[in-house]
């Protein structure tokens, strides 16, 4: 069978699991893209490359020109898809063996976290934002508060976030929490305190006056001016705009924007306490390891506080 083909059924063997629509675009597009160069390689129209010759060496190949322009943690992504989607064929018995296991898997550094910079942040942005302050057309404080404080206490990712329901706000009031349908197709649940479900509630009587009573369990949470379910886009433009209504935009390092509300979320958990374990939990990692940078980097960052203490250089002096 052709590569394509495959590559299809693989796709809807994915989407039979309930993965986000991002993460299966992202699958997609790994698997296109270094199908692409197997195609060159091997010099077979796109519909016609059968799999049966793709070896451990054109692999190889196509994953070096693969890398060529791109970072480690993209080639690391594409061959952990790749590598998947051969054990999935391993299994349909399409193939005989997995020849991803012999082509080399760049190592990528643990990503550094960017929470936004300053002790007064956060609150500088939700207040600024709460009195209205984001310039716009046709103004919406109550769903803009709402939407960030969900970002800020619970650390959601942009595309769960956008996936979110109206039925995703489940329990009673006062022990309520919110069903994340996560990354990887993993589930989790997340305490919301009474003070952000009061911001939420007030954020949906608004909706409500704004584009009539009924809200069934199935629509989305959060929406745009229009009452049309928000994309990513949207949400970082929103986010963009009320960091600079606050005059916090030199706040944001480079490279982050909507996640940098996450990292804020994941590096207070730390600073105050929290385990890996549980930070892990919360932010939907598969593995404390990536909950561990978090700790990790508050410790350094408090040991910079502590040299900056100018008793210290006093000492310094005296021996």
């Amino acid at each position: 069978m052709d590569v394509a083909r495959l590559i299809e059924i693989y796709l809807e063997h994915l989407q039979a699991r309930k993965l986000a629509a991002n993460s299966l675009r992202a699958y997609r597009r790994d698997l296109e893209s270094v199908a692409g160069e197997l195609v060159d390689l091997t010099g077979t129209d796109a519909d016609r490359l059968p799999v049966d010759r793709v070896n451990a060496s054109v692999l190889r190949s196509a994953f070096a020109r693969f890398a060529a322009a791109r970072s480690a943690s993209s080639v690391t992504r594409a061959w952990s898809t790749w590598n998947g989607f051969f054990g999935f064929l391993v299994v349909e018995g399409a193939v005989p063996g997995n020849p991803m296991q012999v082509v080399p898997k760049p190592r990528s550094l643990p990503a550094t976290p960017k929470p936004l910079q300053g002790e007064d942040t956060p609150e500088r942005l939700l207040r600024t934002v709460a009195a209205g302050a984001r310039r716009a057309r046709n103004p919406w404080p109550e769903r803009d508060l709402a939407l960030l404080s969900t970002l800020l206490c619970t650390g959601v990712r942009s595309a769960e976030l956008l996936e979110l329901t109206v039925a995703s706000l489940a329990g009673r009031a006062g022990d309520r929490r919110l069903h994340v349908h996560g990354k990887g197709g993993k589930n989790r649940s997340i305490p919301i305190e009474d003070s952000l479900d009061a911001l939420i509630q007030t954020y949906l009587r608004s909706r409500r006056s704004r584009f009539g009573d009924r809200l069934p369990g199935g629509e989305p949470l959060f929406v745009d001016h229009h009452g049309e379910p928000l994309r990513r886009g949207g949400l970082q433009y929103l986010v963009r705009q009320s960091l600079r209504a606050a005059g916090l935009s030199d706040r944001v390092q480079p490279g982050a924007m909507v996640h940098a509300l996450r990292h804020t979320f994941a590096t207070r958990l730390a600073e105050d306490g929290a385990s890996a374990a549980e930070i892990a939990k919360l932010l939907g990692h598969s593995s404390i390891n990536s909950s561990q940078t978090y700790i990790d980097v508050t410790a350094r960052e408090q040991r910079l506080s502590v040299r900056a203490n100018r008793t210290l250089h006093v000492l310094g002096e005296l021996f």
